[in-house]
Parts: structure tokens; C-alpha cells; sequence
């Protein structure tokens, strides 16, 4: 390849302005991928907490031995973990109370585990709003880039005599790359938010369920 239309020699002539473009496509790639790489091993994470719960939560092990259980000194409960938490808290405190009813304490407790499941939802959805930033707009961004690139070539034969191949395609080649690293940029954010979307619709759908099962088991309790 001649030097003179390398990649790395087109990004060091080309002007101001598709130079900073290119930059702000370079860090925001950077950006997605720090964040795809945690969000990945944050639901993963979520998911294997979720499985191990689950497989106590239904081994017939006590209630108030699991509660204790989660709630020992040196124990951080995570996920679902503290939505069972908030719950059985919550019903706990409410049965002790002569005055609340068993349909009361039941209540109260869907309430405190569908306020808390928010909340873990809402940690496991942050910062994937950016990857679907990054993803819509990366591509517009490099093509800006791209037409003030082809803008200035076009200038700059402007006062040329005659115009050839040779004096156009730098200034096209540095602008398309532009383009391609707002593709860069793009593509894996757009590939990982659908996929984590999915992920999450999915864990929030098996909380969800959970809270269901246990309100009942909660119910089923209360009118022993």
C-alpha cells in the first residue's frame, strides 16, 4: 500500500474537524466496550445469583432459616437475594404486630419486594442507555465527518487547473474513514444493547415470578 494513503498517514493529514470527529468516535468505542465488558459480567452475575436462590428458595429449606441465612454478618445479598429480603422483612415485622392482619402483612409485603425489584432493575439498566446512544448516533456522527471531508476535497480543487483521481482520493479516503469508524463504533453497541435488552426482559420476567410464587406461599401461611 503506498504510504501516502495508509490509514494511520490519512488520519494525521486530514483536517481539524474530521480529526476531532474521528476522536469522539474513538473514545465513545472505547466507552462501549468498557461497558459491554461489566454489563456482561454484571447480568451473567445476576443470573448465577438468580439460579443458586432459586435452587435454596425450593429445596424446602426454612424461610426464616434462609432469611437468616442472607442477612448473616459479612453476607452481601444481591438481586433477588434482597427482593426475598424486603419481603419476608416486611411480612416479619408486620406479623409480630397483634393489631396487622395476615392479609395485611401480605400486602405490604408484595409492595416492599415490587419496590425493591425496581431498584435492582434499575441498577442492572443503567449505562445501557449509552450503548444505545452510541449506537443510533455513531453512524451519523462519521457520516458528518465523511461530507465535511469530501467537502474540503472538492474546495480545494476549487482552483485547480485540472482536476484528477489522484488530487480527489486522499481527502475521500481520509473522510470515508469517518465513516467506517462510526460503523466501528456502532455496530458491537447496537449487537450488545439488543442482547443485554433481552437479557434483562428476561431476568425481570423471572423476579417478577418470583414474587408472584412467594406472595402465595406467604398467603398459604397466613391461613394455616
Amino acid at each position: 500500500m503506498n504510504a501516502d494513503l495508509s490509514i494511520f498517514n490519512l488520519i494525521l493529514e486530514a483536517s481539524f474537524t474530521v480529526q476531532f470527529v474521528m476522536l469522539v468516535l474513538l473514545a465513545a468505542s472505547i466507552v462501549s466496550w468498557a461497558i459491554i465488558i461489566s454489563k456482561r459480567k454484571e447480568l451473567d452475575k445476576a443470573t448465577k445469583i438468580a439460579d443458586e436462590f432459586e435452587r435454596l428458595f425450593w429445596s424446602g429449606m426454612d424461610l426464616s432459616d434462609l432469611y437468616r441465612n442472607l442477612t448473616a454478618s459479612g453476607i452481601e445479598a444481591e438481586g433477588i437475594e434482597n427482593v426475598f429480603i424486603a419481603g419476608y422483612r416486611e411480612f416479619s415485622r408486620l406479623q409480630q404486630k397483634n393489631e396487622s392482619n395476615g392479609a395485611i402483612a401480605v400486602e405490604n409485603a408484595q409492595r416492599a419486594m415490587r419496590i425493591e425489584l425496581v431498584r435492582e432493575l434499575e441498577i442492572l439498566d443503567s449505562r445501557l442507555s449509552f450503548l444505545a446512544t452510541v449506537g443510533s448516533t455513531s453512524p451519523y456522527v462519521g457520516l458528518f465527518g465523511t461530507v465535511w471531508g469530501i467537502m474540503n476535497s472538492f474546495r480545494s480543487l476549487g482552483n485547480a487547473q485540472q482536476a484528477t483521481l489522484a488530487q480527489v482520493a486522499p481527502g475521500i479516503a481520509e473522510a470515508l474513514i469517518a465513516t467506517a469508524m462510526g460503523l466501528f463504533a456502532a455496530i458491537p453497541a447496537v449487537v450488545a444493547y439488543n442482547r443485554f435488552s433481552n437479557q434483562l426482559d428476561r431476568l425481570s420476567g423471572r423476579n417478577e415470578l418470583f414474587v408472584e410464587e412467594f406472595v402465595v406461599l406467604l398467603q398459604r401461611q397466613v391461613h394455616k
